[in-house]
């Protein structure tokens, strides 16, 4: 597989047109002073099945041949993929499969359902994961969609920077979560075509820093075994992703589980919108980094809204 280029993210904008909604960018008084530069948040936690998923999901499954889909698509997820995907699948008519290992947070399990997917569990871990999904696609014959390390759903995520950028054009940073590294491969490609000058910084839980480790030592890191609240970050990078982060993200900075709850709460409270924790991690790394920000002008990608409310973090 080779990287999309900025053609292949046009083009995803065109396919999901229609299907995913154009999310609003919201801004703060309230966040600007506390961070001295100007916040722009691309609220993605108002997209379709509360996540920017649903972008990567919906593209890459409407560009699949149509013999492929009827045979039934499958993927694994802690939850935000696995909704978009069923949800994409039953737009199109298609037959989905979510393996999900069974931590996984319980309002994510029954959206996934309620959008029409078959959930079938697995124990905690890549390997479980891949194995299940494997033994299915065997038995089945099942199309599989993976989260993030394919050029579809590369482009598709990327589509959340396309319309950032567009609508907020002067932008000196953008920031975007890291977990498997679609979303921030995604947010690179844009941003480096449409605002070559932009800096580009991922953001990832300190207690998750695989992507951090990768991007500096140039191959794949394993997955750190500490828990952390932001579950939809848990994920490993695919070598796709890294080698899109390696060529055009500028740095990829960690977050601390208090400083990750702390701005969730902030959000919450200042903003009056609902967004789960992995959201919250661009804006804790500003809050524990100098990145040199001050008087700039920053668009951070709040990547969903999916949240226990029986399971809150504070």
């Amino acid at each position: 597989m080779t990287p999309p280029g900025f053609v292949d993210i046009e083009r995803a904008a065109e396919r999901i047109a229609g299907h995913a909604h154009h999310t609003p960018v919201l801004t703060s008084t309230w966040f600007n002073r506390l961070i001295g530069a100007e916040l722009f948040f691309k609220c993605e936690n108002f997209q379709k099945v509360g996540a920017f998923k649903f972008r990567g999901a919906c593209n890459a499954i409407a560009a699949l041949p149509e013999a492929k889909g009827r045979s039934g698509i499958i993927t694994h997820s802690s939850g935000n993929h696995g909704q978009a995907v069923a949800l994409a699948a039953r737009l199109n008519g298609y037959r989905a499969v979510v393996v999900m290992p069974d931590n996984s947070a319980r309002v994510k399990i029954e959206a996934v359902r309620e959008y029409g997917g078959e959930v079938v569990f697995c124990a905690p871990g890549n390997q479980t994961r891949h194995a299940a999904v494997e033994e299915l696609i065997e038995k089945h014959g099942y199309e599989f969609i993976p989260p993030y390390n394919h050029p579809d759903i590369i482009a598709g995520q990327g589509t959340a920077a396309e319309e950032l950028l567009e609508e907020v054009p002067d932008l000196d940073v953008i920031m975007a979560p890291v977990g498997g590294g679609g979303l921030l491969s995604g947010t690179a490609i844009a941003a480096r075509h449409l605002s070559p000058g932009i800096r580009v910084i991922g953001a990832e839980p300190r207690n998750a820093d695989d992507a951090a480790r990768s991007f500096r030592s140039g191959r794949l890191e394993p997955a750190s075994p500490e828990y952390t609240v932001a579950d939809g970050l848990r994920a490993t990078l695919g070598p796709l992703n890294l080698a899109v982060i390696r060529k055009e993200v500028d740095d990829i900075v960690t977050a601390p589980e208090e400083a990750i709850i702390r701005e969730m709460r902030a959000v919450w409270e200042r903003m009056k919108i609902v967004i789960e924790p992995s959201s919250a991690v661009p804006l804790a790394a500003l809050t524990e980094h100098d990145l040199e920000i001050s008087g700039r002008r920053i668009g951070i990608i709040l990547t969903g809204g999916n949240v226990d409310l029986d399971a809150l973090p504070w």
